[in-house]
């Protein structure tokens, strides 16, 4: 099968068209046939060098993919069959013509969505319900049902789902982005506010935004220097929830305020976690998030689709930040 490697660790240039062995489906899996496979910024950690796959995943980058079923253990995959569309997440292997995944992860695509619509979601939606709604508990603290969100990076792939998902589960999402464009997407998407980061203070503006309680749930892909300025812009009982370290993996906090305020500061990466933790996610996406997608009330945002042998490209374009949703490379 065709497969894009890394080749050397660097620059999107490192990234390599090559012919690798198909990989063999054991009890538990099913083999399927990509028709297009997401990217996402753990890709380009990857082929930096700073994110090695977890023990006994496949060393080719690729976390997210869509495509047909096409061999492997049918019999354990609750609901699917030979021949069916699914979308699948992974811990590796993605950037290639055929994956295998666990039955588990795999979701049969939503109905009215493309393949590549479908490869788009699995990092991203899986990540927004493992950390805005099981750890950051957002709707279950001190506000209750009328608990706001604010999301850093609105305009990345974890953010247009963040804000799409909270937002049609009846929350008032606030976002941050990098340029009036970026923000004016986030908003069109279901953000009641989103906030120029390079024009204005988000803490001060989320303050005048809810009246100065602040905000109940922060969903963090920033840290660094980010952080003590979260705890400021949460309301009482408030929630952080960090799922990456763009600006820095160390910051210096006030204690004093999060023991007097009851905060709390969580984060999760579920590339390492088992496939039963991911299945049990699944399975509340399919109940809870698929029916909102088939609906309508929640889009696959899609800013370019690239050839998967110009890979490098794709990675280039991630660095830029100049997208808006998700980079999807097509086989």
């Amino acid at each position: 099968m065709k497969a894009i490697e890394i080749s050397a660790f660097g620059g999107p240039e490192g990234l390599r068209l090559t012919e690798r062995p198909m990989p063999e489906p054991k009890t538990g899996e099913v083999l399927i046939k990509v028709s297009a496979s997401g990217v996402n910024r753990p890709d380009v950690f990857q082929r930096q060098g700073h994110y090695p796959p977890p023990p006994g995943a496949s060393d080719l980058p690729g976390l997210e993919v869509a495509g047909t079923i096409v061999g492997g253990d049918v019999a354990h995959a609750s609901g699917l069959k030979m021949g069916d569309r699914v979308c699948a997440l992974l811990t590796g292997g993605g950037y290639a013509e055929y994956v295998v995944a666990p039955v588990g992860v795999c979701l049969p695509v939503p109905k009215g969505l493309s393949d590549v619509e479908a490869a788009s979601l699995p990092e991203t939606v899986f990540t927004v319900w493992s950390n805005v709604f099981d750890r950051a508990r957002l709707g279950r603290g001190e506000g209750g049902s009328a608990e706001t969100l604010l999301v850093q990076g609105g305009s990345s792939g974890i953010g247009v789902a963040a804000i799409q998902l909270a937002s049609a589960l009846g929350y008032r999402v606030f976002a941050t982005a990098g340029s009036d464009e970026k923000c004016a997407a986030c908003e069109r998407l279901g953000a009641a506010k989103a906030i120029n980061y390079k024009k204005d203070d988000f803490v001060a503006a989320v303050h005048a935004l809810t009246d100065g309680r602040g905000v109940d749930v922060v969903l963090d892909m920033v840290a660094g220097d980010y952080l003590p300025r979260e705890l400021q812009a949460l309301a009482e009982g408030g929630r952080i929830a960090v799922i990456a370290l763009l600006g820095g993996a160390k910051a210096e906090i006030d204690l004093n305020a999060v023991l007097r305020r009851r905060l709390t500061i969580t984060g999760s990466t579920l590339r390492a976690r088992s496939s039963g933790f991911k299945a049990q996610i699944a399975a509340q996406l399919r109940s809870q998030v698929w029916p909102l997608i088939e609906a309508g009330r929640m889009r696959a945002i899609v800013h370019e689709v690239i050839p998967a042998a110009e890979a490098a490209r794709a990675h280039a374009l991630m660095e830029s930040s100049s997208h808006i949703g998700k980079i999807v490379l097509g086989w």
